[in-house]
Order: C-alpha cells, then structure tokens, then sequence
C-alpha cells in the first residue's frame, strides 16, 4: 500500500525551477533514501510533502490526505534539532515535547504521556538516560533522543534530515541500524548524503537534483537501472556496479579456494 503519492511535481522560487515533473510512490514500510547535490531539490520536496510549502503544480498525497492534514501520521527529526544543550532540560522533558496531543502547559504531562516516552526511549535504547541532562549526551546519544521525540506521536512514516551530520563514524552506524529496527514497523525515510548507507540499509532510493530519478534497489546484489537522459551520472548505479562485481569477485575467490581443498 503507497503512504505517499507525488504526481507531476513542479516548484520554484521567485521563477527560479527547483523541482521539475517530480514522480514519487513510497509504499508502506518502505526505506527510502534520498540522495542528491546540496541546492537540488532534496529538502525542499521534503518540506512539501510537510506540508510546510503549499503544492502549487501537481499533487501530493500522504496516506491518502493533503499533507497538511496528515501531519500526526509523521514523524520528523530535522538536521538542526535547535536544541540549547546548555540548557538544564532533561532528555525525558525532550521526548515528552512530541505529544502532538495532550500538552497541558500549566500542569505539566500526564502519566500517560510520561509511559510513552519512556516507551520512545526505550525503543531507541535510552531509556537508563532519561533523567539525564540533554547537553550531557553525546552527539549520536541526542540524535537518538530526537528521533524518540519524533516516535511520540506515534507515526506511521519517519522522516529524517541529515540524521548523522555531525555524529562520528561509530555513532552513524548505530543511527542506521537502529532505522533499520523502527523499519519494521513503520516506512523511513531519510535524506543524507552518505550515499554507501543506500546499498546497506535502503530498498529504494530517489536521487534529486532538480528532476528525479527513482531506484529500486531490494536486490541489493544483481539489480540495477541506468536512465536515458545523457546529463544525469547516478552514484546509484554506480555503487550497485561496484557491489556487484565485488559480489562476482568474491564467488570466484570462494570458487578457486574451493577447487584448491578439492
């Protein structure tokens, strides 16, 4: 089932084409990532599908609404999460900022509110840190923060912009093996421009550099798509060329060791 329809999308600002005949189907439990050059387009279709820019050629669909009315279904954890970590707020306090529902500024959260964010650390492997103070924590241990902030509300698609920006090589790791769990669950989607994390974690992949070039890539191994327009070079097809023939290499290797024991 699709949770997200994009039909012949075109935006521009003040005359100036960012997005150009756009076509997108994510379907249900999908991970998509989202590839492409700074100033091609990438966070802007993101903010359109928000709802956060109005459609003005095309059309957007999120599980079946306008994207301004489907805004409880998702889940979003921003490049710059804005979080002052000098302040004295506790990571349970930053979690619990994700009710999209039942904030009661004069009194504070309910239990209920208090279990499900417990329940959002725990889903991210923070739950022994909720009294911790935010500005104590790593930069990885915070981005896992922000996306329990962002599991609060209960989403069915996730989205995440640059989630590993500024995290250590170790800590992006654990960013995408942890996606890699919530996508069980729920459909991810993630803009990054770590494009080796598409071959290892991603099924599909959208490269946006003004139009869009669209890739199904499940088969992680054999499978891959070359495009008729001459002007677009795909650092897609270019890592699934490179895994496969490093998949090739390495049957042959096991072949000749093989025959050697034989």
């Amino acid at each position: 089932m699709s949770v997200i329809e994009v039909k012949d999308l075109s935006f521009a600002y003040d005359k100036q084409m960012i997005l150009e005949d756009i076509n997108l189907t994510v379907e249900e439990k999908d991970f998509l990532a989202i590839i492409g050059p700074n100033g091609g387009g990438k966070s802007t279709l993101i903010k359109l599908i928000l709802g956060m820019y109005r459609v003005k050629k095309g059309s957007i669909s999120v599980l079946g609404k306008e994207p301004s009315k489907s805004l409880s279904y998702i889940g979003y954890v921003p490049q710059n999460t804005n979080i002052n970590t000098d302040f004295p707020i506790k990571v349970i306090e930053v979690v619990m900022m994700g009710h999209v529902e039942g904030k009661r500024p004069l009194f504070g959260y309910g239990k209920d509110e208090m279990n499900c964010a417990m329940g959002a650390l725990a889903q991210v492997g923070m739950e022994q840190f909720a009294q911790t103070k935010i500005g104590a924590l790593s930069g990885g241990q915070r981005q896992r923060v922000m996306i329990a902030r962002a599991l609060c509300a209960h989403p069915k698609i996730l989205i995440l912009d640059e989630p590993t920006s500024s995290i250590d090589q170790t800590g992006q790791k654990e960013i995408y093996e942890l996606l890699k769990v919530l996508n069980r669950n729920i459909t991810v989607i993630v803009v990054s421009h770590d494009i080796s994390v598409i071959l290892q974690y991603a099924n599909k992949a959208a490269h946006v550099n003004k139009i869009l070039a669209y890739h199904d890539i499940s088969d992680k191994k054999h499978t891959f798509h070359t495009h008729d327009e001459d002007e677009h070079f795909c650092e897609v097809e270019l890592l699934q060329m490179l895994s496969a023939e490093n998949c090739n290499t390495c049957e042959e290797e096991e072949t000749v060791k093989w025959r050697a024991v034989k």
